[in-house]
């Protein structure tokens, strides 16, 4: 269980292809030095395992299955990453509740100034677009957000000056890829209904 509440912007030392799928080596010394082998991390909201915690560094393999459904195998040498380790009892829950695991990838549509922030639309197929409600919880990229508009075919974040800083939403660019987690709490509530 996660926040959505980004602890660490790691950067990519390596991605290797492995035969089940890629080992993925980050920079990350805070992150390091709190966590342990076998530790859950959010990478750009996946939740991976920590494998190996060495000299500030962090390793995690990530199966074909996570590389089809996510971003993460389009990570190269030097990109930065969100960082969050998992939820521990007794924590404040400062965002909201996030699983680690990726509803689908969307598409930066739109990045417009608004003041010292920027307003964001994102692209999303209308499967997943049916949990997403106007003032609702959103995760992009592992970052928690609220959803401050919504269309057909997509909806928009307003990302304030502390979120462009201390994540890498700040750097998105049109038709970039984002991972999404929707709000488990409205899958929930689908199923229940349906029955």
């Amino acid at each position: 269980m996660f926040t959505g509440i980004v602890r660490e912007r790691g950067s990519v030392v390596s991605v290797d292809e492995t035969p089940a799928g890629i080992r993925l080596v980050l920079e990350a010394p805070a992150l390091a030095d709190a966590t342990t082998v076998g530790d859950s991390v959010a990478i750009d909201g996946v939740d991976l395992t920590a494998i190996d915690v060495a000299n500030g560094q962090l390793s995690f393999d990530a199966v074909p299955e996570t590389l089809a459904r996510t971003t993460l195998g389009r990570l190269a040498p030097g990109d930065d990453v969100n960082l969050e380790p998992a939820l521990r009892a007794g924590e404040p829950l400062s965002g909201h509740y996030v699983q680690g695991h990726v509803d689908g990838v969307g598409r930066v549509r739109s990045v417009e100034r608004e003041g010292e922030g920027l307003r964001v639309w994102f692209e999303v197929e209308r499967e997943l677009l049916r949990y997403v409600v106007e003032k609702g919880s959103i995760a992009v990229q592992g970052v928690a957000l609220t959803v401050a508009d919504l269309a057909d075919d997509a909806f928009a974040v307003a990302l304030i000056p502390y979120t462009l800083a201390e994540t890498t939403l700040g750097e998105l660019a049109i038709g970039d890829p984002v991972n999404l987690e929707v709000d488990v709490l409205a899958k929930y509530v689908e199923r229940l209904t349906a029955r």
